[in-house]
């Protein structure tokens, strides 16, 4: 049998007097966290939580999920898998779930899907999920008045004006729509629904299906005119963009992600101002709203990166760096199948440490976590987030399967012992890696392959290293690293002066310096298994 270390093993070194620590910083730090968009109604779930002792979960659903869903025959089925049946009932149902999490000192964060809506505007049995629930299930007394008689003027529609719809999940039988955000009839709804949700307990929302497709609603063709006006000369629109009379001009497309191959200064400039609208809108319900109602009102967003995914994926791809995470308490980024695979003998741990590194320096060092959809590798994935500044996140919890249940005890309990070391800790490294930002904000993809080439080569050969977009390097940023590297320059830097680890390819090393104490932690995450034979 092949000996296999521990996936998280760290060691401790005394730092020179007077190191470098990093600034207090304000805001909720957390370091554990659990996910469920399934079975949290099971027998087992607070004991469950009573072992792990998470500062936040990530449970209950309190927008267009459950006020489309909940009422009808398939609340049981995905997305949300609802306990029990009816809008009262299952609100009532969270509320005392609620309650019980906060007994126990944990933040409840409730997900919020904010435009993507189940169900038929009408029927033989007239209308289906939201719509129905819009129709005959509106509460003023919850709610508040309905902000508009016809639901149908929330959606996004077509060039033609039809409404955008698709048939993907088919729950129920039911179509998908999608309600624009920069509808504000539409965030009248989401405002209801962030407000009952605090009346509900929720410590802070996470935003799901935070997408805007190729709309032309009134609001976005006008949103959009108007940001090219503030942005651009006429003379600039009709050199750069090919709009002669902007007032006039009649769009064929107004897409969000696209394919990178396929883009255009025009389509960058939908795009941009897409995200940035986006982020307007989440404020403006889940900040401004939100904390004026409970002004400690934790608010992220669930975001998908992949492997460093842009202009086709990522929400924040084109958005100005003055936006990016501006009030948010955490960020969520999901990888997708990027990171779930592993092929050792080739190289692919299956690791997410580059994104997390990533996503630590656009954030600036605040709390996130990373969605693996990892249900085999529990120990590894837990490791990683731990190592690399992050919150080990378990989605999908199988916490009655007695031995992933005992990893994540084993694991939490771990990290609660040693929380002097995790909690607000901040990276220490020896080189920089700028992430290719100002490129990808032109539209050229081509740094981003050497970034992602570079650093692998760097995580291979056991180099400590930060990651931050190239546009936040400041000269006095730049004047913490022995090394700095830009994936157009493309070099190793010299190891002469920078530490050395002799480790195996399927390690992968990290360091911290804990909020308290001059030290370093060395974090030695080991993807190390074995793997089922190729078919």
């Amino acid at each position: 049998m092949t000996r296999r270390l521990h996936p998280l093993l760290f060691l401790l070194l005394a730092l020179p007097a007077g190191a470098e620590t990093k600034e207090e910083r304000q805001g909720f730090e957390f370091t554990r966290m659990l996910a469920h968009w399934a079975n949290y109604a099971e027998p087992g779930y607070l004991d469950f939580i009573d072992e792990t002792k998470p500062d936040l979960v990530q449970l209950g659903f309190y927008g267009a999920h459950f006020w489309g869903l909940a009422h009808t025959p398939q609340y049981k089925g995905y997305p949300a898998h609802f306990p029990v049946r009816g809008l009262d009932e299952c609100g009532k149902w969270f509320e005392r779930r609620n309650a019980e999490l906060a007994k126990r000192k944990v933040r409840v964060i409730g997900h919020l899907n904010v435009e993507f809506l189940v169900g038929d505007p009408d029927g033989p049995d007239g209308p289906r999920g939201f719509f129905k629930f819009y129709r005959d299930l509106w509460n003023e007394k919850e709610l508040g008045p309905k902000p508009v008689k016809d639901p149908l003027d929330f959606l996004e529609r077509d060039k033609d004006g039809e409404p955008l719809e698709k048939n993907s999940y088919r729950i129920g039988g039911m179509k998908e729509y999608f309600a624009c955000l920069r509808n504000p009839h539409w965030q009248t709804v989401l405002k209801a629904w962030v407000k009952r949700g605090i009346e509900r307990g929720v410590d802070g929302f996470v935003a799901n299906y935070f997408y805007r497709h190729d709309c032309h609603c009134k609001h976005c063709l006008s949103g959009f005119k108007q940001y090219l006006a503030k942005r651009f000369t006429k003379q600039e629109l009709n050199d750069r963009l090919g709009i002669a009379n902007l007032d006039a001009h009649r769009f064929d497309e107004l897409v969000c992600w696209h394919n990178p191959k396929e883009t255009t200064p025009l389509r960058l400039e939908m795009l941009r101002w897409s995200q940035i609208s986006n982020k307007e809108v989440f404020d403006e319900v889940f900040i401004r709203h939100g904390r004026q109602l409970k002004p400690d009102l934790l608010v992220a967003q669930w975001n998908h990166l992949g492997n460093f995914s842009q202009i086709s994926g990522d929400e924040r791809c084109l958005l100005p760096a003055d936006l990016w995470g501006k009030d948010e308490d955490y960020v969520w980024y999901s990888t997708g199948n990027a990171a779930t695979y592993t092929d050792l003998p080739n190289g692919i741990l299956g690791d997410a440490t580059l994104q997390a590194r990533y996503i630590r320096g656009a954030f600036n060092d605040k709390p996130f976590t990373i969605g693996k959809y990892e249900g085999v590798r529990t120990r590894v994935a837990i490791a990683e987030l731990a190592a690399n500044g992050g919150s080990p996140m378990g989605f999908y919890a199988r916490f009655s399967d007695p031995a992933a249940r005992e990893v994540f005890a084993r694991y939490y309990q771990f990290l609660e012992r040693h929380d002097d070391l995790f909690r607000g800790n901040s990276p220490h490294a020896e080189a920089l890696l700028l992430f290719p930002r100002k490129a990808i904000w032109q539209g050229n993809l081509e740094p981003l392959e050497a970034f992602r080439k570079l650093g692998r080569q760097l995580l291979d050969q056991h180099i400590l290293f930060d990651v931050l977009p190239d546009d936040l390097a400041t000269p006095e940023t730049l004047a913490k690293y022995q090394a700095t590297l830009h994936p157009t320059k493309g070099a190793l830097p010299s190891r002469k002066s920078l530490s050395r680890f002799a480790a195996p390819a399927t390690l992968r090393v990290c360091a911290n310096r804990p909020a308290n104490g001059n030290k370093i932690d060395l974090h030695f995450v080991n993807y190390d298994r074995d793997e089922l034979p190729k078919r």
